[in-house]
């Protein structure tokens, strides 16, 4: 077996190659020294590594019978392309988990809002006293769990649109698909094929199979009209024939002219319109798994949300700091704004993902006292903002010196908001540790 990427799931998924019984040859464009923890968590096991450098011919690998890749692995580089042409079979870890897997799979997907809808489904099964399993890009790799699941386990699956590039036979009992906006753009070079790789998620359901859809994005009604599955809208602005939605300011559900009142929605515990719409959709999965209205209900109002998004951190001197370091893209930033009381002064900035930011700098609408911007996209931020007439903007140096100067310059009421609109990747191994970064930043404050 060829292993390509040892990222996050690398490690969990050549150990589990291991374990039955494959032989496992490792490639990484990393060396050994960026790997070594990696290496040593797999000291011991039957593992070959071929590090800093792409093999120069499939040949010199000897044979091999399956390739498992890595979500960050491009799959149009040469490398890749040279084993599909020798008819190879070239599949991502979500893939080889679930052949590996039982369980009810419920897979959860779109460019933002995963995270927490993933998180808030797995808490609503558990309290229904069902057997539960909150994996994937949760930051819990699919495949270390795929050999412990049972017939009668629930499997909720955060998949990003990387993971689904790559599926063949990976089937869903519930496909989940929250919205469609800009993003990874890099990747993908075009929203078209950035929605190709999303739909991938509903091209192995059935009639018998459910598709949980939000009815607001126009982009994902669209692209969806066509499934086999079962179709069930959820809505934030439309009342529904059929599906969940909200009605007189609270959830409701209608399902064969059948209706039913879930909970006034000022009762969710967790603020914001984008968490109402996760809230929603949490809500037409479980309708659609048979699950009782009590669990549902009592979740709801007491899932406190997941780190990093939106994540109440501190309040000094009557100023409150926010971190949303999982706001990787213009639209999940936008959501923060809009749930974040004024006046904000906002820190933004990091990997370039090739997006523009007109967007991000017109949903400000006053809310915003000032920006400050770091990293690789400071420059084009500032350049975006001075365009569109925002002129509250500074450009630092990294995050540290952002919150610095934010506290300096705010009063009792403001909240300072880390909500960077990109990827962390320019400084940062992750959105997590940005987030954290924050997080100690923010507890130097008080000493």
């Amino acid at each position: 077996m060829l292993v390509v990427g040892l990222a996050v799931t690398g490690v969990p998924l050549v150990k589990v190659l291991c374990n039955l019984g494959a032989d496992v040859i490792v490639n990484d464009l990393k060396g050994e020294d960026e790997l070594k923890d990696s290496i040593d968590e797999l000291s011991g096991l039957n593992v070959d590594y071929i590090l800093g450098k792409h093999p120069q011919t499939i040949d010199s690998l000897g044979h091999i019978d399956l390739t498992v890749v890595s979500p960050g692995v491009p799959l149009e580089i040469p490398f890749i392309r040279e084993i599909k042409n020798r008819g190879i079979e070239i599949i991502g870890e979500i893939e080889l988990a679930y052949r590996l897997s039982k369980g009810h799979i419920i897979a959860i997907t779109g460019t933002n809002g995963k995270t927490t809808t993933t998180a808030l489904v797995g808490e609503i099964f558990r309290n229904s006293g069902k057997t539960t399993h909150v994996l994937g890009n949760i930051g819990v790799a699919f495949i270390s769990k795929a050999l412990e699941t049972k017939e009668d386990d629930i499997i909720v699956i955060e998949v990003s649109s990387f993971q689904l590039e790559s599926i063949i036979d990976f089937h869903p009992q519930v496909g989940v698909f929250l919205n469609l906006t800009e993003d990874h753009l890099n990747r993908h070079k075009t929203m078209a094929d950035y929605e190709v790789a999303k739909l991938n998620l509903f091209k192995n359901q059935t009639e018998k199979d459910f598709a949980i859809l939000n009815y607001d994005d126009l982009r994902v009604r669209e692209a969806t009209k066509n499934l086999d599955a079962t179709k069930i809208y959820f809505s934030r602005k439309e009342s529904l024939e059929r599906g969940i939605f909200v009605d007189g300011e609270k959830i409701v559900s209608i399902d064969n002219g059948n209706r039913k009142e879930i909970i006034p929605i000022d009762e969710i515990y967790i603020p914001g319109k984008h968490n109402l719409e996760n809230a929603l959709a949490a809500v037409a999965i479980s309708i659609a798994m048979n699950i009782d209205i009590e669990p549902i209900v009592y979740t709801l109002k007491t899932f406190k949300g997941v780190a990093h998004r939106v994540e109440a951190v501190d309040i000094i001197n009557g100023v409150k700091f926010v971190n949303d370091s999982k706001a990787t893209n213009v639209d999940a930033a936008i959501k923060a704004i809009e749930a974040i009381d004024a006046p904000i002064l906002l820190l933004a900035g990091g990997l370039d993902k090739e997006t523009e930011f007109d967007d991000f700098i017109n949903a400000f609408n006053e809310k915003v006292k000032h920006m400050f911007v770091y990293g690789e996209t400071a420059r084009k931020l500032l350049e975006t903002a001075n365009r569109l007439n925002f002129n509250d903007v500074t450009r630092v140096n990294d995050l540290e010196e952002a919150v610095n100067n934010a506290y300096k310059m705010s009063s009792e009421g403001d909240t300072i908001l880390l909500s960077p609109a990109c990827a962390s990747w320019d400084m940062y191994k992750n959105f997590e540790l940005r987030g954290e970064h924050f997080k100690n930043i923010v507890s130097k404050l008080r000493r």
